[in-house]
């Protein structure tokens, strides 16, 4: 190699977390030499910070919110509320964006997941697990004196979900501390995604960084409590992906016909919104383009086994294409729905027959 400074990248390749005295041993330099040739490499973009990051090949997307075990407890017979159910139990990996990163890295995408579990043994098998399939967990919180989030799900017979039970603590520690820490591990994302899990004022951070840095911005809706976590000035955030419940609570009107759900998605262009997808269940979906909304009906579904997923696997398929087409919203939702239909007929909460093929493969309105 030509250069001393070239030759320090390569045995950073080769051993990301090499001290600058082994660097200096190794190449005849002093260590004064050694950090003003990492000071360099990093103005250049190409290394990415502290612990000598280097970037990827291809720019991840990252997703950042819970990683948890889910319990699913499905009902044998009709549900009756106050009595003992007989049931069946089967626990899978799970969180908001645990799940679609998973569906990601699936997909063959490259996928930073930032989440925090306890140092606990869920913990370790949910990162591990994601590590197999190629996700990027380095900056995942690992919390001693904590448990790892859990979700229990009761379903009815058909798989519809009756109640929820989240006990997510832990991802309290997303805090803004956190976002600003892993500021270099998102500053090369080809689009950030989000769960409005986290606090108002993380999110706040995210869409700041997002208008100051231009780069895609995409919120994942939980709950319609959660919406509170959204500020009154929406600048910055590209998409968001919420349902019907969820969109009332944050316009803070009853929808009860087409003509409203046009006139909240107005309502949040003003507020500096510039893409919304709403889903409605076996009523399809909205997708703005422009002032307007356009509808999408829902897959054709043969037998739903379980809807959990179902909606991370549609934020995937969004994001898979909103990555690399930003614009491109409508084949975004149509490729959501499918990958949401192909996990409603599954128990696993991520389908395992994901593959890249899925991105290639022709979405039909």
């Amino acid at each position: 190699m030509d250069s001393k400074k070239e030759q320090l990248l390569a045995l950073i390749r080769t051993n990301p977390f090499v001290g600058q005295q082994e660097l200096g041993e190794r190449l005849g330099l002093s260590r004064s030499a050694v950090a003003g040739h990492v000071a360099s490499l990093v103005r250049e973009g190409r290394l990415l910070g502290r612990a000598y990051m280097l970037p990827p090949a291809q720019a991840p997307i990252v997703c950042i919110g819970g990683c948890n075990l889910d319990r699913k407890l499905q009902s044998l017979g009709p549900v009756q509320m106050g009595e003992s159910n007989p049931a069946r139990q089967r626990e899978t990996p799970g969180g908001v964006a645990r799940n679609v990163a998973e569906n990601l890295a699936r997909l063959g995408l490259p996928v930073r997941l930032l989440s925090a579990v306890g140092e606990d043994a869920a913990g370790q098998i949910l990162l591990d697990g994601l590590q197999r399939l190629g996700v990027d967990v380095g900056g995942c919180l690992r919390l001693a004196g904590q448990a790892t989030g859990s979700y229990t799900a009761v379903l009815d017979p058909q798989g519809a979900r009756v109640l929820g039970l989240a006990e997510m603590s832990v991802v309290e520690a997303l805090d803004t501390g956190f976002l600003r820490q892993s500021a270099p591990l998102r500053a090369g994302a080809s689009l950030t995604l989000f769960e409005l899990i986290l606090g108002a004022e993380s999110v706040a951070l995210l869409l700041a960084e997002a208008r100051a840095q231009g780069r895609p911005l995409l919120a994942v809706a939980v709950s319609a409590p959660k919406m509170a976590s959204l500020p009154a000035d929406l600048q910055g955030l590209q998409t968001l992906l919420l349902n019907a419940g969820e969109l009332a609570a944050l316009v803070g009107t009853p929808l009860a016909s087409e003509a409203d759900f046009q006139h909240a998605w107005q309502r949040l262009q003003a507020r500096g919104l510039r893409q919304l997808v709403v889903t409605r269940g076996a009523a399809g979906l909205l997708y703005s383009e422009g002032p307007a909304l356009h509808a999408l009906a829902a897959p054709p579904v043969a037998t739903v086994r379980d809807v959990t997923g179902a909606g991370d696997a549609f934020a995937a398929g969004v994001a898979a294409v909103l990555q690399r087409d930003p614009q491109a919203l409508g084949e975004a939702c149509r490729l959501g729905q499918r990958l949401s239909a192909l996990t409603l007929q599954t128990d696993a909460t991520v389908h395992p027959a994901l593959s890249p093929e899925w991105l290639a493969a022709p979405a039909h309105s």
